[in-house]
């Protein structure tokens, strides 16, 4: 191997992981500031700007963001948001089992997509591969992240090697640790009457215009009905967390609870693969407002399975992803 091989070769590797984001604290303003952000995103919101800025900050902020605050007053840890305390337990474990540098970074809040560039800048990472824990690619989730990046990168001199981990939604090991999951969940609890993987929404105007997300739905929920040997009468797959008035990936996850229990479904247990970690949307929304809609429709019991956020079989597809996607590197 010539010196000039072996230099290329030698360069170190980081990794930055990527989540959404969450309030710093569950207060009006923490969440205002938060949703500000999060809904500036034309990856999010793609209307004209001079008619929704005035909207978004004449109505739906002073509005939604004392209702929010109060939602995650209900489920924050004692060490903070829960979406943050999981991200950093991924983080820690995932640097651990792989000894390089893993670097936390949130497109939407603090510790930005920057500040986790810029650690693994300093920590001497020529090479980045950017991970974003977002199973099923959406352009209104990965393709966010690839832009923060990008944007991030844009003004410097020098920009490392970069590689993007697209998504994950078909991967045996994901499969195989959403399946471990509800199964050890059923060893604990019993066997529910019925199954749902809810999945958090896109408006259909996105799919209809090439966002493959429902795709990429559909297809883990074929391979965990078959990894759980699960008879499709017994499961399906819905969208939560609709926001706005226009059309979005249907069925709704609150309408297919109500329905399902007035079906006769007496336990009805849900997942939410898209969801890398507990939040706002899978702690409060499913497990509380989601398991009310149930028992008011006729339902008995009501289950939501946690999300993989910190369990060793979640750092295991982590690490697997890495090694598979830094081939050449290490």
């Amino acid at each position: 191997m010539s010196e000039l091989t072996a230099d290329k070769n030698n360069k170190k590797y980081g990794v930055l992981l990527v989540n959404l984001g969450t309030p710093e604290e569950p207060t009006s303003q923490g969440v205002k500031r938060f949703l500000s952000e999060f809904l500036h995103d034309k990856r999010v919101v793609d209307m004209t700007r001079w008619l929704w800025c005035p909207i978004l900050h004449g109505v739906i902020l002073p509005i939604r963001a004392p209702k929010v605050a109060k939602l995650y007053q209900s489920v924050w840890m004692e060490e903070g948001s829960p979406l943050m305390v999981y991200s950093q337990r991924q983080q820690q474990q995932l640097a651990e089992q792989l000894d390089v540098p893993v670097e936390l970074g949130m497109t939407y809040g603090s510790p930005s997509i920057s500040s986790g560039l810029e650690s693994l800048k300093q920590q001497g990472c020529q090479r980045v591969l950017v991970l974003p824990l977002y199973p099923q690619y959406s352009r209104t989730t990965t393709a966010a992240v690839f832009d923060k990046v990008a944007k991030v990168l844009k003004s410097q001199a020098e920009i490392p090697e970069l590689r993007f981990v697209n998504d994950y939604f078909d991967h045996p090991d994901y499969i195989s640790a959403l399946a471990d999951s509800a199964t050890s969940f059923w060893q604990e609890h019993g066997q529910p009457d019925y199954l749902l993987c809810s999945y958090h929404g896109i408006p259909k105007r996105f799919a209809d215009n090439g966002d493959p997300y429902p795709e990429h739905c559909n297809g883990t929920t074929d391979k965990l009905a078959t990894a759980l040997d699960m008879p499709r009468e017994k499961m399906s797959m819905s969208y939560q967390s609709i926001f706005g008035r226009e059309e979005w990936l249907t069925p709704y996850t609150e309408g297919t609870i109500e329905a399902l229990a007035k079906k006769g479904v007496q336990r009805l247990d849900v997942m939410c693969p898209a969801f890398s970690v507990d939040c706002l949307e899978t702690l409060e929304e499913i497990a509380e407002g989601c398991k009310e809609t149930f028992i008011k429709a006729g339902g008995k019991e009501f289950n939501l399975i946690p999300c993989l956020n910190d369990n060793p079989a979640h750092i295991k597809l982590m690490a697997n992803l890495v090694q598979q996607h830094s081939q050449g590197w290490a």
